[in-house]
């Protein structure tokens, strides 16, 4: 079963704020599935807690707005940024590898959410920090 649904991904307030419909095409959409269904799913059954999602898909109008770059993964379905209550980003990651889940990269940004992003057939295991 999975705990996730597209419209957690899909969801920003900059989009809101700015009357901008943010839903993907469907290549995206499946970008996403893809992302839920090796990466985010497996996670959160292996943590047993939620995980909030901070930042999915964004539109190239909505990345711009949030100082995005223009070739982010989030304006292909293909990342997210999270949280999970009670722990640090840190400590997220090291979970991840251990997990053995696929993943293009995993980032710990400013000691504040987890960027994972996922490219079927084409992960570079990245570990980075900003």
């Amino acid at each position: 079963m999975l705990n996730f649904k597209i419209s957690e991904l899909i969801h920003s307030d900059t989009a809101v704020k700015n009357n901008i419909n943010n839903m993907p095409d469907i290549n995206s959409l499946d970008f996403m599935l893809d992302l839920i269904c090796n990466c985010l799913q497996p996670i959160r059954e292996k943590l047993n807690r939620p995980m909030i999602i901070t930042s999915g898909f964004r539109n190239s109008q909505v990345n711009k707005l949030v100082g995005g770059v223009s070739t982010s993964q989030h304006t292909k379905g293909q990342a997210v940024d999270f949280i999970v209550s009670g722990m640090t980003p840190a400590q997220i990651i090291e979970k991840i590898k251990s997990y053995g889940v696929e993943y293009d990269q995993l980032i710990n940004e400013y000691d504040k959410w987890v960027h994972i992003s996922y490219v079927k057939g084409k992960n570079r295991k990245q570990i980075l920090k900003y």
